[in-house]
């Protein structure tokens, strides 16, 4: 099975401290949703044997564009790609796009599943991270979404934010509690070099961002949802039984996945290819195809892919995976693991390398030192 990403690069505004692919402006909005149905036919070759079961549209932001955009890209990919009946179809939106009216036509379009950033519920913290929403749209977007009878929503919360004390964070998750949102998807507030975050901060405008803050939230989020039936199945995920992203499981399972849009990346176990990022440049030359770059993935790429992956999530990386690419693989993984082994940071279960629980936070750290560079 596999899953299909559409980038959408439209945004209302810059959030401080986002470093995805994106655009302000929307002067070439038109030619963009055409140039992303073309390459849904241009690909359809190459994908012709593999079935889907997940859509997700993110970005930027899905919701900025009209509705009708939306259905002309489903539409294409339906008549073009093998989809099942119980896909699972996914689109991103900012709370201030959603009115009850809008919602109740992406339903009817096909949307499954919203995944909403509402990022605080604080107004203060809003504000400082240049988000287009605030805290009444925050709530009344989950109130709408509910109304037009939507029941599969994720939301996006940030912690570590230096205006977000744990009392603060402690609300942020009892309100998503409240209104019985079944999956939430939490990222520590990261710097990013080029960022607005980035230049305020080296410049005194922004006070710096701490780590043992950081931890100390995530410590508060993932025991406040372990006690209320949450499955923490990822780093930043967590979701209730049968509320688990389908989409986003398939990056971290290494199924196949086609990429479509600027920036957009595909893979399908061997290669990998990504596409231009840059809207203008994509849109001229997705006639000629000269609009991606490709490379084949060696058993190097692919034992660290594994690595990288496997280890985020609460199945690990099975280690018959490790086996099939050779000794020489299954004895670089067993030398450089045996420390974390020993204190307890790494687990062997089954034939199944894990993160322990408590190292989750720090995991990124031990990915990197287990890889062959």
């Amino acid at each position: 099975m596999s899953g299909i990403y559409i980038h959408i690069p439209f945004c209302k505004q810059a959030c401080h401290y986002c470093d995805f692919h994106f655009s302000t402006s929307l002067k070439h909005k038109d030619g963009l949703i055409q140039a992303i149905i073309q390459e849904i036919y241009q690909r359809k070759k190459n994908w012709e044997t593999h079935r889907f079961e997940t859509i997700y549209f993110g970005g930027g932001t899905p919701s900025i564009v009209h509705i009708a955009d939306i259905e002309k890209i489903l539409k294409a990919i339906k008549q073009n790609y093998h989809i099942n009946d119980n896909a699972e179809i996914t689109l991103e939106a900012n709370p201030d796009d959603l009115n009850l009216e809008k919602l109740k036509q992406y339903k009817a379009i096909g949307i499954n599943r919203l995944s909403i950033g509402i990022q605080s519920f604080y107004e203060e913290d809003l504000v400082k991270l240049n988000r287009s929403h605030n805290a009444r749209q925050a709530t009344a977007a989950i109130e709408n979404a509910q109304k037009a009878g939507f029941n599969n929503i994720t939301i996006d919360l940030i912690y570590g934010i230096p205006s977000l004390t744990d009392t603060k964070w402690l609300q942020n998750i009892d309100t998503a509690q409240q209104y019985n949102i079944p999956h939430i998807s939490a990222y520590a507030l990261t710097v990013e070099p080029k960022t607005a975050l980035a230049w305020q901060i080296k410049n005194g405008k922004y006070p710096p961002v701490s780590e043992e803050q950081a931890a100390r939230q995530f410590d508060i989020l993932k025991n406040k949802l372990s006690g209320h039936n949450f499955i923490h199945y990822e780093i930043s995920n967590f979701g209730k039984e049968n509320f688990i992203s389908r989409h986003n499981t398939a990056y971290w399972q290494n199924k196949p996945y086609l990429g479509l849009g600027p920036a957009a990346h595909s893979y399908n176990g061997q290669q990998r290819r990504w596409n231009i990022a840059n809207n203008t440049k994509y849109i001229k030359n997705i006639q000629n195809r000269n609009y991606y770059e490709m490379e084949n993935l060696s058993k190097q790429d692919i034992y660290n892919e594994i690595i990288m992956t496997g280890l985020r999530t609460i199945w690990g990386v099975d280690l018959n995976r490790i086996e099939a690419l050779g000794t020489t693989y299954m004895e670089q993984l067993i030398k450089t693991t045996q420390t974390y082994i020993k204190n307890k940071q790494l687990i062997l279960e089954d034939h199944y390398l894990k993160a322990h629980p408590d190292s989750l936070f720090l995991i990124e750290g031990i990915i990197s030192d287990l890889f062959i560079v």
